[in-house]
């Protein structure tokens, strides 16, 4: 959407090559950084346009190894990483 286009646009994204050219993960944590708001659906979107794939299939079947890297990078909260949610579980 619009908004998303002028974040990646602040990034210097203006086109898909640009977005190829990146490592993904490493932006979405630069626009956490600065979009405290910056939602998983703009990682699955970004990453979806990367591989052209429908964001909707990266969310569905790479959600675990996403919500890992991400808890890798120190992006998730302790209530939100895999780890913590399967802590919780044995409970």
């Amino acid at each position: 959407g619009p908004v998303s286009k002028r974040l990646l646009m602040a990034y210097g994204i203006e086109s898909l090559e640009d977005l190829r050219r990146v490592d993904v993960f490493e932006l979405y944590a630069r626009i956490r950084q600065r979009e405290g708001s910056a939602s998983l659906n703009l990682l699955y979107a970004l990453l979806g346009a990367q591989q052209d794939r429908d964001w909707r299939d990266v969310a569905r079947e790479d959600r675990t190894m996403i919500l890992m890297r991400l808890d890798d990078l120190g992006l998730m909260s302790d209530s939100t990483s895999p780890q913590r949610r399967a802590g919780r579980s044995r409970k």
